[in-house]
């Protein structure tokens, strides 16, 4: 459980914030995400160069990979092709939805597509 505060605490000491541990958590949406699309088009190339191109580690690469294992993704490595590839019918899809309330007002933003690389968000008000 998340325990979160937007304002300063009576007994003063620093209030927890959520910002940082979402920001870690979407980040790593963004990778998953572009790791599967790199894996389904079988161009990641070899495992320093795909960490090289996404810009992290070779450890965060497999770190990646074992959650896409976790998914049931079954990812071999082809000498031959140079990549990693799906040897199973595997598809990942990455949605984001925000609601934010203000008073009586309430706006839902959604930005799923934001890691298909569409940058598409969408807001709408809801009486």
């Amino acid at each position: 459980m998340t325990r979160w505060t937007t304002g300063s605490t009576q007994d003063n000491t620093k209030p927890l914030s959520f910002k940082p541990r979402l920001m870690k958590n979407l980040k790593t949406l963004e990778r998953l995400q572009q790791l599967h699309l790199r894996i389904k088009n079988e161009n990641t190339g070899s495992p320093k160069e795909l960490a090289d191109l996404m810009q992290i580690s070779q450890r965060s690469v497999y770190i990646l990979m074992n959650k896409l294992k976790d998914y049931n993704a079954d990812i071999r490595y082809s000498r031959n092709k140079e990549t990693y590839c799906y040897t199973n019918v595997f598809d990942l899809q990455v949605a984001i939805s925000v609601t934010v309330l203000n008073g009586d007002e309430v706006t839902e933003i959604f930005g799923g597509s934001y890691f298909l690389g569409e940058k598409l968000h969408l807001a709408r008000k809801l009486q």
